[in-house]
Parts: C-alpha cells; structure tokens; sequence
C-alpha cells in the first residue's frame, strides 16, 4: 500500500499489479489532505489512514470506492466544551494502527503528542464511535481534568495551526499485533508508545491502564540535545518456531514453545529489546455488593530487558524481519542485527536519507528543520513476511535476506564451485559470515543438512572440472583464441575439497575418488603438492600409504630430500612405505627422519642406536687413518661427525619416555619397552646381534676389521666418543623412575659398577674422559642413596675423592670441586690433614673456605683466599674484609699477628689485583702499612702508587666511597707519602692539582713542597695559586712573571731551533702554560678586587705587575718574530711557513689574553680603586727604554689601548642592546595588557553572584580573604564557580 499526497490509496500485489485504489473525494464534502499514515488489518481486508488535516479513514478493500468509516477532526471549542474527543483540526496524523483482530478498533497519534484508541462502531445502524484519549493534553492555556489512567511524558511537540505548543511528543505508536500463535498478552490489547523520554506500554482491556514505562538510559543523556527528535518502535508478535527437522514431511506443524512478544525500541543510536509477557499472580479482591472477599489469580504485564545495542549513527528506521533478526536503518547503511547473537551479522551501504519523509512538506513553510524532517524515515521501511519494503522517492523496492543455501547457489549459477566449497565448509564449522537463516538450530541437525550439501558441492565441483564440457565451454576461451591456463582452478579444487574433508572428518573422497581423477589426467603432481600444504600444517594426519608413497617419490625425484624429511615429520608414520623411507633417509643422512621412521613406525628403539654407533665407529676409523696416513679430508666427515652427536640426546629422550625429537611422551608401556630394550643392548659386556633372529648382523665398534672387541662396547664407544655428552643423557635418564624399580636388569647400581670397571679396566679412554666417569659417579651417589651410597665401599668413594683431587687438568677444576661437594655430602674422610693438603694442592678453595670457617681457623681460611687465582678481585677483597672483621670479634678487637703477618707477605699480589681495593683494606685494618705497601710495588708502579694514595687524599667516587670505612681523606698517611702523592699528581693529572689542593685540609699540607714540586713539575698556574693562599700575592705575581718570561724564551728558542714536526705540539704546550699562568692570575687579581683586602698591597700594583709581565711576555716575542708572522692574519691555509704560523698564533695568544685581563679588570673594579690612565702610563714607562724607540713596540702599546677602550665601547655596547630589548619588551607586554584589557567579557555592575545572591568574596571572621574562583559569561552575568548553571 502508498498513500499520496492527494490522499490516495494504491494497493498493489507481489507482481506490482494495482489491486484498487481508495479514494473517495465526496465521502467528506473537502480535502482530507495528504495520507501521512496507513495501517492494514490482520486479515488484511481493512486499510486504515490518516492524514494531514487529522482525517482518518478506514477502508473496505473490498468496497475502496466509499470509506467505511471516517473520524473527522474536532476543534478546540468543541473539545472544551466536553462534546468531543479527537485530534485537533490540522493536527497530522503521524501513525496509526488496527488494536488486535478487530477490524474497527484503531490507534492514532498526531504531531502534537495526543493519541487516543477509537472504537468505530454502530448503534441501530448509526454509527457511534467512542474516542478515548491516551496520552498528551490538549493545547489550551489551562490544563484538562486528568485521564483515566493515562501515561504521560512531558516534552512539547508543534502546536496545532500555529497555536499554543502542546508539551508533549510522540516520537512512534504501535500495537501488539497477532502472531500465528494466541498468547497471554493479547488479551490485554497492548499498546506501545514512544517518546523522547521513555517508552510506555498501555494495556486497553479489559480497561485502560498504563502496565510499565521504560526510561531512556542514563549514557544517552548526553545525546538528547542533538537527537531528541529520533526514535523507533517496532513489536514482534508470538509464533510458534519453525519445524527444521530435514526428514519431516512438507506442511507439518511446528514443534515447540511459542515465542515471547518481543519490543524494540531506539532513542538515536541506540536500541533497546525488550521481551514482554504475562506475570500472574493470587490477590484478594472484596465482592462490591455483598463485601465478601476471595483470591483470585489477576495478571499484569511486565517486561525483560533482553539486549542493548548501539549503532554508529542515529537509527531512522526499526522493523522486525524474524523473531531473532531485526532490519535496522541508518543515514548510510542498511543493517541486520541477530538477537541470539547480540551483534550485526549483515551490513550494506544504503543511503536512508533518500527515502519518503512524510514531514518533509513541512520544511517549506519553516515549520520543520530540514535535518529533521529529511530523516522522518520510519514509516518508509516495513517487513511483511520477511521480504522488507522500502519506498524511496522514486520507486518502491522489495528484498529479501538471503539465506545459507542462496548465498550457495548464487556462486554456483556463477561457476564458482570453489566459493561455494568454502562457504559451505564455513556454515558446518559455524565460522561463515552473516545469517544462518533456514539452518536448524539443533548442531547435529545443521551438519546433517551442510554435511548432504558439502558431498554434492565436491561431486559437482570434480564432475565439472574433468568433464569434456568444459574444454569447450565459455570459461575456457579467450579473445586471442589461446585458451585459458586452469592450473589454478586443479590447484584450488584440492585446497578446498581437503578444508572440507577436514571439516568432515571424511576423506574417502579426497583421497579415493579426487585423487584418482587427477592420477587418471595426468596431473596427479598438482593434488600431491596441494596436499603438502595441509600435511605440513599438521591439519591432516593421515594419508593413504600408495599416496604418501607418491609424495616422497615426487620429492626424491627432485632431489629434494628436505622436503621428504618434512614430509615424514609431520605425517603418520602408519602412511609410510617403510623400506623406501628407509632407503631415502639413509641415502641422504636424513638421521633425524629415520629416528622417526624405526621409532614410529616400527617401534624399534635400538636400532637408531644402532645405526648411530655406525657413523661413530666411521669417524673413529677416519680419526685413526688420518693419525697414520695424514689425510685431510675432513669435510666429507663433518656431516658424519654432527650426525653421530645425535646419539645423546635420543638416548636422553627415549630413556626418560619421550619420543626424540619432539619431546612427547610415550605410552606407559611403550615407554616401559622402549627403555628395556635400549638399556639391555647399551650395556650388555659384549658385541651383540642386531635385528634379532635371522637376517641379524653383528654390531662392532673396534677401529680394525676383525679387530678385539673390548668388554662394554657400546658403552666405552659412547664415552671414547664424548663422555661428558653420554654422562649428560645418563644423568637424565637416572631421574627417571623406571629405574627405581627392582625388576629391570639394569639400574643404577649396576652402571655405576660397569662404569667403575671400565675405567679401571678400560685402556681405550683419555684421562678426561676417565675424570668425567668420576664425576658422574661422586655427583649421583649422595642425588640417590638408598640405590647407590648403601652398596659402594667407603673405600671406592675415597678413591674416588682422591682422583677427583689428584687431577692435575685446570679445565675441569670447577667441577672436579662441585663433584668433590657433593661426594662429601654422602662421605666424611678420615684423614683430613691429608685430604686438606690435596685438596689445597687442587686449587678446591671453595671446601676449604668452608672447612677452615667451621673449625674457626682464620689463618689457612685467609689463605685461601689469597692462593684463590679465579676468584674474581671484588669478592676476594669483600671477603678478605669479612675475615679480618670476624676474626678480630673473636679475638677481642685484636687483629692476630698471623693475619697482619699474612697480608704484609701478600701486599704485592693485593697491589697486583687492585691498588684501590687494597688501599681501603690497609687503611681500615693495617693504616701501619701504608709506607710498606708503598714500597712493595716496583720502580715503573708509579701510576699504580698515584691509584692507591688517590684512593685515601683524593675526593671520593663512586663505588670506592662506600667501601672506604674510615675518615676521607685518611690521616693514618705519613708526611712523606703526602709528598709522593702531591709529586705524582702534578705528574699524572696536572690539571686537577689545584681542585685537589682546594679538597685536601690546609693541616695536611706542606705549602713549600707543594710549590716546590709544582715549579718542578711546571705545574705553574698551581705554584702561583699555593703562593696566594699563604697570602703572598706579590710572591706568586713575581713568580708569574719569572714563569711566564721563562715559558716566552723556551718557545723563541722552539721558533729558532724546532723541527716542523715537533714545531705545533711544543708551541701547544708552551701556549696552555702561558694561558694557565695568565688566567689563574687572573682569578687571583678578581677575587682581591672584589673581596676585602687582608693586607696593605694597593689594588693597581696587584694589576700592574699581572699586566707588565703579560706585555713583557708580548714585547719579546714580538721583538724575535718574522715580518711576515707581524703584518697582518694570516690564515690557516694560507703559503706561510709553519714557524710563520706558529708565530702569529702564540702572538694572537697573548694579545688575546691581555684583552682579557683588561675585560676583567673593567667588570670589577671603578675608577676610584684603580686609574686607568695613571695604569697604562706605568705600564708605558715600565718598558725597557731600548725597546720603546722601536716602531714595533709603540705599535704593540697601540693595540693595548685600543682594546682597553674597545672593551669600554663593549661594555657600553651591551648596556645599550640590554636597554633596547627591555624597552621593547616591556611595550610588547604593556600593549599585550591594553589589547586583552579591551576585549573578553566584562562583568555586570555588581559585587554579589547572580546565583546565590551573595557576594563574590568573601571575607573570614578575621577579616581574611577567601580565594575563591569566579566564572563570568559573555552577557555579562557573573557568579562563582560552584554555583555555575552549566
């Protein structure tokens, strides 16, 4: 059905044949207006309309041409007067609907938020209709007398006729319609009403009563400003499930439970589900006339949130599609959302602002937004027997959601057989995107039906694949008439015929029936390399013997045997031609396969063993021919050699009952078989028969053909081999409980014993491989007692201890020692001295640390430590602090002279191993023997003498600081060591001897010696600082002067006499003095200018002398320069000799540093301390009188002054620019302060808040101000910030 804007009906078929047209323009005698709602009765024999001038019609289909009823509108006069309930005159209608079966009982709502139920029928033929009001008011200045009973919600809507708004809305209307199947609830003739706030459901029998509201939830409040104006409603009745049993005939009835009543609902985005029902329950009720009272069972309804869901944008249009699945439209996407499964299962773009808006008239007139009105969507969207709807603008289109077996068909009316393989394998593992429409819910049933289908897809799929049709079909030609490579289509015909037998669990016909259509064509290759794929992925296991034959053939061919090694990992081992795995693994060296083809397949657990000790008797024999004959060719044996190794750990896997090499465990009995026979044949004393029985050859290990076999032979070829390898796997395979039993012929006793015989009797095995043996053996007696400490002699245990002792190899120290720890955990020697004096012998200083600390002898224990070579320096120093802090506890704070003894005999290995360390041991136990530590390092050890005296004067760091355990810097030094570190330190670190000086207490320093071996040294700008601290600043400027004028010939001498080689390096050297010299004069010559003077020495004269020794130092050496090196710059690149360059730089040098004495000597002092004029001529007439009638000289006073006045014209400079940027800055922030002073929101006249009427602040008992914050609004409205509206 379409209503029209005239008010038409048209009522089409499924075939879009128009059936009839309801329209009568008579039956009114004026225009009912536009149809803005339409409604079709159960039966589907009443059509029901409203419209926009608040007309409702109720059509016959069977007579269109007259309305069978018509309810006109009333008017507000009528309505006051109480005549006449109705819709307003103009009020659109915006839904209506039939009330349960009834052909004449309607629901309507208009755009003002008043709905009310008609009941349309006839008294004697007269019609007499009863209009009850169920929601909203009127849009009168005063309020009506209340409903009966009837929900509202407040919110306003449009105001009839331009008038006064009514303050209510309905955003949609619905009743409960009938299901297939009666239920409880449609007794009560429910009716669902939507509005921007809640949903409200009415029940109108058996009299009119609101049963539940439900509020929209708190998360969408937010989202109510924006969409307050969007919400849907849709009900699904009760029906009876459907009957998806496959094997029930066609037209049966359906079995089960019928459904609850389910209501859905969306405010915006998002849509609630409710499920409504029946809830009954036993009251007492009076009778009103006899006023007896009795209980009876009354029944309300009620609801169960059944889900939540959000969309992305706001939801338009809401409908039903199933009892499970409902068809949710948005602004760009037509959606499916599934109940059961709480998520969207469908999802395509669609464009639902391009359907019928019937509000979309009203935006002409400025009545309605456009945004609004544009998605007023809703009633363009309906489901009738699961086909959707949809009237767009221009059309009207119809679909349908396709189920399981559509989506199928459709790729095989394409062709795609290989699609619909694979969907089909989705649906019967649940995996398939979308519905699963028309599948039963039941899990068997569903893989009964997809199983069915699954078997006929793979069967059409290989039929049309090999047929002769299809060579000539259309799929197979090209323009160019080459025809079309298939090898694809073969490739993906397996891939998915197997995912599908996977799924299945059947693969008769991949490997029967698909197998031989691709062996039959020739291109059996093809299915081999596809199903590779799943057998390396480990998704089929099994695969018939003459096919997995055929892979390995196909890759040995190749010559590739990898990839059969790959193929034998990961397939069943029952699938295997043995004799041609064998062969293969064999020919290749593919021992790791072929473990698994004799383990697996023939559960022979020696024979790897077997072959194994093959390749080690063949590396033996090379071993033994290239001792004889000096061959090389050692790289034919370097892949025999690394198989060989193999032997360890599967003899570690199977002897523990797992499988080699994956690691997994094997069955209790064949575990229990496995470890039987491996370990009967391992150790059994002589050459034995292998396989057992006929056929069987003898398994030699001897060098030489015909060669002796010795007793144990497999065992002594295992350890002759790599014993520490072979005694690894045995430690492993003693944890195992097969050997704790009585019962097995060989346990650990028994190796034990045949590992001691062999080494006392073996004379194939190396000293190290004997020394292994016994350290297996001393390390697993104390592990197992009770198999093996009970039943060995104390006398073979002290052999062994002696052994372990005795062994000179410094290799295997570490563990001869742990071995050695734990042989003495199961066995206490008798003679301790003697095993003492071995064991120190050993170097096993680990038990005798902990021997000698028991038996409190702190003498050896501190031994121990010091003939300890591999314990690391840190610890030995830790420890050694450890020993004499407890030993001189236990001595009563005294220090035995034993100990004191000991460190003094070992001061040059302590020295040896740290000095620093030592340092802080000596002076915290020993501070006497600092001078014979001193002393005990030899005469080149001067740096290591600097180290250990750093250690104690010097200024701490680091580490060192937090083991130094007494004062810093020490006082337990001697004058003279004092010395000796000053001297060194000017040697070593001249540049750090003044920060050393400023550290090191005044009491401890000899100044004389420290000037004394600074000038030694030529550390000067030290000499000079040591002078001034005695408070002999005249001293140490003389002494200044005399360095720098010494300094200034030496490098007059280098210009006149150096090598270019030596030239730059010298002149370097000489220049930092210089400059070292001038700055620590410098220093001193500020720090008096700005202190208060100490003695009477006239601030200029401090200046004075500073800057005549530096223009002293310039006038020399200018005086023995070249021309060329005092004309002008010279660049670094420049043709000039390197003396040339050397001179200008040490002339640049000095001119630099006069410069900046001057700037010092201008930033710190005034006119009225010091006078520059009467400065500089002094520093004119201190000149030698010879020197002055030179040009040159004149020339160098020149530029002295011009960079006194241009250290003036600097500083005056920088006052300038500074005034400048503060100027500027401060009329950037002045006119940022007028700009932001001006614009912003200025707050009304007034000091209270326009809130709380109380003033902005506040102001405490004591006359305190409050800081309190307040917000001002761009109307001029001020108030705090607690009291903010917003």
């Amino acid at each position: 059905m379409c209503g029209t804007d005239d008010g038409k009906i048209c009522v089409y078929d499924f075939r879009q044949t128009l059936k009839c047209i309801c329209y009568n323009p008579t039956a009114v005698g004026q225009s009912v207006g536009a149809v803005t709602a339409l409604a079709l009765s159960h039966d589907h024999t009443y059509v029901a309309s409203g419209h926009s001038t608040g007309f409702i019609q109720l059509y016959d289909l069977k007579v269109p041409q007259t309305p069978a009823r018509i309810v006109a509108p009333t008017t507000l006069a009528i309505v006051s007067s109480g005549r006449k309930e109705g819709h307003i005159q103009g009020s659109r209608i915006i839904n209506i609907g039939f009330v349960a079966g009834r052909h004449t009982a309607l629901i309507s709502a208009d755009e003002h938020g008043l709905a009310f139920y008609h009941s349309l029928g006839k008294v004697l033929f007269v019609e007499a209709p009863d209009i009850l009001r169920i929601l909203g008011k009127y849009p009168l200045d005063g309020p009506l007398s209340p409903d009966v009973e009837s929900p509202t919600t407040p919110k306003a809507g449009a105001g009839a006729g331009g008038k006064k708004r009514s303050r209510y809305t309905i955003l949609a209307m619905m009743p409960l319609p009938l299901g297939t199947t009666s239920h409880p609830t449609d007794a009560y003739q429910t009716v669902a009403l939507l509005t921007p706030h809640k949903l409200v459901v009415v029940g109108l029998k058996p009299t009119p009563k609101t049963w539940f509201k439900f509020s929209r939830s708190v998360d969408d409040v937010e989202l109510k400003a924006r969409n307050r104006s969007r919400g849907t409603l849709c009900w699904f009745p009760s029906v009876l499930p459907p009957n998806t049993n496959p094997n029930a005939e066609e037209g049966a009835p359906a079995v089960g439970e019928p459904s609850t009543p389910l209501l859905a609902c969306s405010w915006g985005p998002t849509m609630h589900i409710l499920r409504v029902f029946e809830s009954r329950s036993r009251q007492i009720v009076r009778h009103p006339k006899t006023g007896k009272s009795s209980e009876v069972e009354v029944g309300s309804i009620t609801y169960l949130d059944a889900g939540k869901w959000s969309a992305e944008e706001d939801i338009l249009a809401l409908q039903w599609l199933n009892v499970n699945q409902a068809v949710v439209v948005t602004a760009s996407a037509l959606q499916v959302y599934d109940l059961n499964g709480g998520k969207v299962i469908e999802k395509i773009s669609f464009d639902g602002l391009s359907l019928i808006s019937p509000s979309l008239r009203l935006t002409v007139s400025g009545a309605a937004s456009y945004s609004d009105s544009v998605a007023d969507v809703s009633h363009s969207v309906r489901v009738y027997k699961g086909k959707i709807f949809i009237l767009g603008r221009e059309q009207i289109k119809v679909g349908t959601l396709l189920t399981w077996a559509d989506k199928i068909l459709s790729f095989v009316q394409e062709g795609n057989f290989l699609s619909a393989i694979d969907l089909a394998q989705s649906y019967y593992v649940g995996k398939a995107p979308g519905n699963t429409n028309g599948l039963p819910d039941d899990r068997s049933l569903r893989t009964d039906v997809i199983g069915k289908k699954l078997h006929e897809l793979m069967y059409a799929s290989a039929s049309y694949a090999f047929s002769e049709d299809r060579m000539t079909d259309e799929t197979h030609r090209t323009p160019d008439g080459r025809g079309v490579d298939r090898t694809s289509l073969f490739e993906g015909l397996v891939s998915s015929c197997a995912r599908a037998c996977i799924a299945l669990h059947d693969f008769e016909f991949l490997f029967e029936d698909l197998f031989q259509l691709y062996d039959d064509n020739g291109i059996s290759r093809i299915f081999l390399t596809q199903l590779e794929v799943f057998v390396l992925n480990s998704q089929i296991h099994y695969v018939p013997p003459r096919i997995t034959q055929r892979l390995v053939a196909m890759h040995d061919d190749n010559f590739r045997p990898d990839l059969v090694e790959r193929i034998i990992w990961h397939i069943d081992a029952e699938c295997l031609d043995i004799n041609q795995a064998v062969r293969i693994c064999q020919t290749h060296h593919l021992y790791d396969a072929l473990i698994y083809v004799y383990t697996r397949a023939l559960r022979d657990y020696v024979a790897p063993v077997v072959e194994l000790l093959g390749l080690i008797r063949r590396v033996h024999q090379y071993r033994r021919r290239k001792t004889e004959y000096a061959e090389s060719s050692m790289a034919d044996m370097e892949p025999v050699i690394l198989n060989a190794y193999k032997i360890y750990p599967y003899l570690a896997n199977i002897l523990s009952g797992l499988t080699y090499p994956s690691e997994q465990p094997l069955s209790e009995e064949e575990a229990l078989a496995a470890k039987k026979a491996v370990y009967t044949f391992l150790f059994f004393g002589r050459s034995s028969v292998w396989p057992e029985g006929q056929g069987g050859k003898l398994v030699l290990t001897a060098d030489e053909d015909g060669g002796p076999e010795p007793t144990y032979p497999y065992v002594q070829q295992l350890l002759r081999y790599d014993a520490e390898s072979f005694l690894h796997s045995l430690d492993i395979a003693f944890e195992d409980a097969y050997l704790n039993d009585k019962s097995p012929a060989v346990d650990r006793l028994v190796i034990v014993r045949i590992l001691m015989d062999i080494v006392a009797t073996g004379n194939l095995l190396t000293q190290a491989d004997k020394t292994f043996i016994h350290i297996f053996i001393a390390r697993n007696i104390p592990k197992y007692p009770q198999f093996l400490q009970e039943a060995i002699p104390f006398s073979t245990l002290h052999n062994i201890l002696v052994y372990l002792a005795e062994d000179p190899d410094p290799d295997t120290r570490e563990d001869r020692q742990l071995a050695a720890e734990y042989l003495l955990s199961a066995y206490n020697p008798h003679n301790v001295s003697q095993i003492t004096e071995l064991f120190r012998n050993a170097g096993f200083f680990r038990i005798l640390r902990q021997w000698h600390r028991q038996d409190n002898q702190w003498g050896p224990l501190l031994q121990t430590f010091l003939q300890d070579s591999s314990l690391p320096s840190f610890e030995m120093f830790h420890d050694l602090d450890e020993v004499l802090e407890t030993s001189t506890r236990f001595f009563d704070n005294t220090l035995p002279r034993e100990l004191v003894v000991m460190i003094q005999d070992a001061l040059p290995l302590l020295m040896h191993k740290s000095p620093s360390s030592t340092a802080f041991l000596v002076d915290k136990h020993f501070p006497s023997l600092h001078d014979r530590a001193v002393d005990s390092m030899g005469d080149d050890s001067d740096e290591d003498r600097f180290q250990y005296l750093n250690c104690l004067l010097g200024p701490p760091e680091g580490e060192e600081y937090h083991q130094a355990h007494s004062p810093h810097p020490s006082p337990n030094l001697s004058q003279s060591l004092r010395h000796l570190y000053i001297t060194l330190h000017c040697r070593f670190h001249p540049d750090g001897i003044i920060p050393i000086l400023k550290y090191l207490p005044s009491g401890i320093l000899d100044w004389d010696h420290v000037v004394s071996a600074c000038e030694n040294n030529k550390v000067f700008d030290a000499a000079i600082w040591a002078l001034n601290q005695q408070g002999k600043p005249l001293e140490a400027l003389a002494k200044a002067d005399v360095f720098d004028k010494s300094l200034v010939t030496e490098l007059v001498d280098v210009f006149q006499s150096a090598s270019q080689q030596a030239l730059a390096l010298d002149v370097d050297s000489i220049l930092r003095n210089i400059e070292a010299i001038g700055r620590i004069g410098i220093t001193m010559c500020t720090e008096r200018s700005q202190g208060p003077s100490t003695t009477d020495i006239p601030l200029e004269d401090v200046w004075f002398k500073l800057l005549n020794s530096q223009i002293n130092c310039i006038q020399t050496l200018t005086g023995c320069c070249s021309p060329e090196a005092l004309s002008a710059d010279i660049p670094p690149n420049s043709s000039a000799t390197l003396v040339a360059q050397a001179e200008w730089k040490a002339l640049s040098t000095l001119r630099s540093l006069v410069q900046e004495t001057f700037s010092a000597l201008v930033s710190v002092t005034t006119t009225r301390a010091v006078s520059f004029p009467r400065l500089f001529n002094r520093l004119v007439n201190a000149a030698p009188q010879p020197q002055l009638t030179s040009g040159t000289q004149y020339t160098e006073f020149r530029s002295i002054l011009t960079g006194m006045l241009e250290s003036y014209r600097s500083d005056g400079d920088m006052l300038i620019i500074t005034k400048h940027l503060i100027d500027r800055d401060l009329f950037d922030t002045l006119e940022k302060a007028a700009r932001e002073r001006v614009r912003g929101w200025a707050p009304s006249r007034t000091t209270n808040c326009l809130v709380c009427r109380k003033p902005l602040l506040r102001r405490t008992k004591d006359q305190q101000e409050v800081d309190q914050r307040v917000i001002v609004s761009r109307t001029g409205s001020i108030y705090h910030s607690q009291c903010s509206p917003t």
